[in-house]
């Protein structure tokens, strides 16, 4: 586990379009484009071997994409190379930053300075949820799957902890660019279970011209 003190001043980034990644869980990439073969080249090099997952986000009236500024850094725990040269990775999910600024570098990638201090309880151990009605939640859950044709491994969720069990859906569930970031930056798992309930009635709502509702 990594301590505060660990943690770089500077990390790569990786945007990458509704790939969320949380304190703790695991996220799976397939790396091919050249420019992101190198960052995972430079990154093994590091102590760290931190990686920080971005959100971009749409610029109204053009083409441009930016950066949400909060994303979560993963540390690489896991890899293989394909024949053809391409990497299958494992991101172990550490902490939650602040992106300060961009930098310019040589490197075919982007680098950011980043801020951990607001995220300082990333790094402790895993969270519950004192409020969590697991009943009622795998209720809606099963609804919501239902509506959207979707299937799972019911008993592997049934036996999961809180935090593995709210945090994975968040990551694995359909929802937009911006909704995942409303995940990625809910201040607590209890916060982050409400974002999710309510995306998930929102989502069966817009599925059922407005007048689904869950109980």
């Amino acid at each position: 586990m990594l301590s505060a003190s660990d943690l770089p001043k500077t990390i790569p980034i990786f945007p990458l379009p509704g790939a969320l990644l949380l304190p703790r869980a695991r996220l799976p990439l397939h790396i091919f484009e050249p420019r992101y073969l190198q960052m995972l080249e430079d990154t093994m090099k590091t102590s760290h071997r931190l990686i920080g997952m971005v959100q971009p986000r749409e610029v109204p009236g053009g083409e441009a994409r930016k950066l949400h500024r909060i994303g979560c850094s993963g540390r690489l725990t896991g890899f293989s190379e394909t024949e053809d040269g391409r990497y299958m990775i494992t991101l172990t999910g550490v902490s939650r930053f602040r992106i300060l600024s961009e930098n310019d570098s040589f490197a075919p990638y982007l680098t950011a300075d980043v801020e951990w201090t607001p995220f300082a309880r990333d790094l402790g151990h895993a969270e519950t949820d004192s409020r969590f009605s697991r009943t009622d939640f795998m209720t809606k859950l099963n609804r919501f799957f239902d509506a959207r044709g979707l299937s799972t491994d019911w008993d592997s969720l049934k036996d999961a902890e809180d935090e593995l069990l709210i945090n994975s859906l968040s990551m694995l569930c359909p929802f937009d660019v911006e909704e995942k970031q409303a995940l990625l930056e809910a201040p607590t798992l209890a916060t982050r279970r409400e974002t999710l309930v309510t995306l998930m009635e929102f989502a069966l709502r817009r599925g059922d011209g407005g007048e689904e509702m869950l109980q």
